[in-house]
Protein backbone atom coordinates (compact mmCIF):
# COMPACT_ATOMS: atom_id res chain seq x y z
CA UNK A 1 0.00 0.00 0.00
CA UNK A 2 1.47 3.36 -1.03
CA UNK A 3 0.87 6.55 0.86
CA UNK A 4 1.59 10.22 0.28
CA UNK A 5 1.79 12.89 2.99
CA UNK A 6 1.73 16.57 2.05
CA UNK A 7 1.44 19.79 4.03
CA UNK A 8 -0.58 22.40 2.18
CA UNK A 9 -1.31 26.02 3.05
CA UNK A 10 -4.75 26.65 4.54
CA UNK A 11 -5.67 29.13 1.81
CA UNK A 12 -7.84 27.46 -0.80
CA UNK A 13 -6.35 26.60 -4.12
CA UNK A 14 -8.38 28.52 -6.70
CA UNK A 15 -8.87 27.53 -10.31
CA UNK A 16 -11.11 29.85 -12.30
CA UNK A 17 -11.83 27.69 -15.36
CA UNK A 18 -14.10 24.68 -14.85
CA UNK A 19 -11.94 21.86 -16.23
CA UNK A 20 -10.59 18.66 -14.82
CA UNK A 21 -7.09 19.06 -13.41
CA UNK A 22 -6.54 15.42 -12.48
CA UNK A 23 -7.79 12.21 -13.96
CA UNK A 24 -8.80 9.22 -11.88
CA UNK A 25 -6.23 6.43 -12.11
CA UNK A 26 -7.55 4.14 -9.43
CA UNK A 27 -9.52 4.08 -6.21
CA UNK A 28 -7.98 6.28 -3.53
CA UNK A 29 -8.99 7.06 0.01
CA UNK A 30 -8.22 10.61 1.11
CA UNK A 31 -8.30 11.83 4.66
CA UNK A 32 -7.60 15.35 5.84
CA UNK A 33 -6.79 16.59 9.29
CA UNK A 34 -6.30 20.09 10.64
CA UNK A 35 -2.87 20.66 12.13
CA UNK A 36 -1.62 23.50 14.24
CA UNK A 37 -1.53 26.97 12.73
CA UNK A 38 -2.81 27.62 9.26
CA UNK A 39 -1.53 24.38 7.72
CA UNK A 40 -3.63 21.54 6.41
CA UNK A 41 -2.24 17.99 6.19
CA UNK A 42 -3.49 15.63 3.51
CA UNK A 43 -2.80 11.90 3.59
CA UNK A 44 -3.50 9.88 0.45
CA UNK A 45 -3.39 6.09 0.45
CA UNK A 46 -3.83 3.89 -2.60
CA UNK A 47 -6.26 1.06 -2.02
CA UNK A 48 -6.34 -0.48 -5.50
CA UNK A 49 -3.93 -3.04 -6.89
CA UNK A 50 -1.15 -1.88 -9.17
CA UNK A 51 -1.49 -2.70 -12.85
CA UNK A 52 0.54 -5.53 -14.34
CA UNK A 53 0.93 -3.66 -17.63
CA UNK A 54 4.03 -1.88 -16.40
CA UNK A 55 7.08 -3.05 -18.30
CA UNK A 56 9.34 -2.90 -15.26
CA UNK A 57 7.06 -5.30 -13.38
CA UNK A 58 6.89 -7.60 -16.38
CA UNK A 59 10.66 -7.66 -16.70
CA UNK A 60 11.09 -8.36 -13.00
CA UNK A 61 8.54 -11.18 -13.13
CA UNK A 62 10.19 -12.78 -16.17
CA UNK A 63 13.61 -12.62 -14.51
CA UNK A 64 12.15 -14.16 -11.36
CA UNK A 65 10.57 -16.97 -13.42
CA UNK A 66 13.87 -17.69 -15.17
CA UNK A 67 15.70 -17.65 -11.83
CA UNK A 68 13.16 -20.01 -10.23
CA UNK A 69 13.17 -22.47 -13.14
CA UNK A 70 16.93 -22.66 -13.55
CA UNK A 71 18.90 -25.52 -12.08
CA UNK A 72 22.38 -24.06 -12.61
CA UNK A 73 22.22 -20.65 -10.94
CA UNK A 74 26.00 -20.27 -10.82
CA UNK A 75 26.08 -20.36 -14.63
CA UNK A 76 23.39 -17.66 -14.83
CA UNK A 77 25.35 -15.45 -12.44
CA UNK A 78 28.49 -16.08 -14.50
CA UNK A 79 26.73 -15.17 -17.75
CA UNK A 80 25.37 -11.98 -16.19
CA UNK A 81 28.82 -11.04 -14.91
CA UNK A 82 30.38 -11.82 -18.31
CA UNK A 83 27.78 -9.61 -19.99
CA UNK A 84 28.57 -6.69 -17.69
CA UNK A 85 32.31 -7.15 -18.26
CA UNK A 86 31.82 -7.33 -22.05
CA UNK A 87 29.75 -4.13 -21.98
CA UNK A 88 32.41 -2.37 -19.90
CA UNK A 89 35.25 -3.59 -22.15
CA UNK A 90 33.48 -2.56 -25.36
CA UNK A 91 32.76 0.91 -23.96
CA UNK A 92 36.43 1.32 -23.01
CA UNK A 93 37.56 0.05 -26.43
CA UNK A 94 35.33 2.56 -28.22
CA UNK A 95 36.65 5.34 -25.96
CA UNK A 96 40.25 4.34 -26.72
CA UNK A 97 39.61 4.25 -30.48
CA UNK A 98 37.88 7.62 -30.29
CA UNK A 99 41.01 9.17 -28.70
CA UNK A 100 43.27 8.16 -31.62
CA UNK A 101 43.85 11.14 -33.93
CA UNK A 102 42.92 9.75 -37.38
CA UNK A 103 40.77 6.66 -36.74
CA UNK A 104 37.45 8.41 -35.80
CA UNK A 105 37.49 10.50 -38.98
CA UNK A 106 38.23 7.45 -41.16
CA UNK A 107 35.46 5.42 -39.48
CA UNK A 108 33.01 8.31 -39.92
CA UNK A 109 33.92 8.52 -43.62
CA UNK A 110 33.44 4.76 -44.00
CA UNK A 111 30.02 5.09 -42.31
CA UNK A 112 28.98 7.86 -44.69
CA UNK A 113 30.10 5.79 -47.71
CA UNK A 114 28.22 2.71 -46.49
CA UNK A 115 25.07 4.75 -45.84
CA UNK A 116 25.24 6.21 -49.36
CA UNK A 117 25.76 2.73 -50.87
CA UNK A 118 22.88 1.25 -48.83
CA UNK A 119 20.57 4.08 -49.91
CA UNK A 120 21.51 3.60 -53.56
CA UNK A 121 21.34 -0.21 -53.41
CA UNK A 122 18.14 -0.74 -51.41
CA UNK A 123 16.12 2.45 -50.92
CA UNK A 124 16.25 4.45 -54.13
CA UNK A 125 14.26 2.21 -56.48
CA UNK A 126 11.02 0.34 -55.78
CA UNK A 127 12.13 -3.17 -56.88
CA UNK A 128 15.19 -2.86 -54.66
CA UNK A 129 13.02 -1.80 -51.69
CA UNK A 130 10.81 -4.85 -52.22
CA UNK A 131 13.93 -7.03 -52.33
CA UNK A 132 15.04 -5.51 -49.02
CA UNK A 133 11.61 -6.16 -47.46
CA UNK A 134 11.70 -9.78 -48.64
CA UNK A 135 15.20 -10.20 -47.22
CA UNK A 136 14.14 -8.76 -43.86
CA UNK A 137 11.00 -10.94 -43.74
CA UNK A 138 13.08 -14.03 -44.56
CA UNK A 139 15.60 -13.19 -41.83
CA UNK A 140 12.83 -12.68 -39.26
CA UNK A 141 11.17 -15.98 -40.17
CA UNK A 142 14.56 -17.76 -39.93
CA UNK A 143 15.18 -16.27 -36.48
CA UNK A 144 11.71 -17.13 -35.21
CA UNK A 145 11.86 -20.62 -36.76
CA UNK A 146 8.79 -20.29 -38.94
Amino acid sequence: MASILANLPATPLVHHKPQTLLTTVGIFSVSTSKERGSRLAVVVKATGESSDSSTSLTIVKSVQNIWDKSEDRVAIIGLGFAGVVALWASANLITAIDKLPLIPSVLEFIGILFSAWFTYRYLLFKPDREELFQSVKKSISDILGQ
